[in-house]
């Protein structure tokens, strides 16, 4: 079975940084999409930054210039570099992934999500 797990979430002070981690684990012949989430109490869940197949990435207006999202093919891990951190960033973040199971370009796409890491940006 395939398996997320994220790590790197905690207390920062604002204008820190953190570095979120997401680990597939499992039966995986191709990843297409990784991307991270987030979820604030009260808020609904929001697409923070992700990567397609091709590489090109795509960003919440909010986290433009401040945070990077990155992939270590071989390692089957995605990435999240979070900089300038703020206020508002505090949220818990969730790893999101699209793939195939085998090999293939025209078999079935699942769709894994992690648990969750909470990250609190707070003096």
């Amino acid at each position: 079975q395939v398996q997320l797990v994220e790590s790197g979430g905690g207390l920062v002070q604002p204008g820190g940084s953190l570095r979120l981690s997401c680990s597939v684990s499992g039966s995986v012949s191709t990843i297409l999409h990784m991307g991270w989430y987030r979820q604030a109490p009260g808020k609904q869940r929001e697409l923070v930054a992700r990567m397609r197949s091709g590489d090109s990435t795509t960003y919440e207006d909010s986290v433009k210039g401040r945070f990077t999202i990155s992939r270590d093919s071989a390692k089957n891990t995605a990435y999240l570099q979070m900089n300038s951190l703020k206020p508002a960033d505090t949220a818990v973040y969730l790893c999101h992934v699209h793939l195939r199971v085998y090999p293939g370009t025209t078999g079935p796409v699942d769709r894994y999500w992690g648990q969750g890491t909470p990250v609190t940006v707070s003096s």
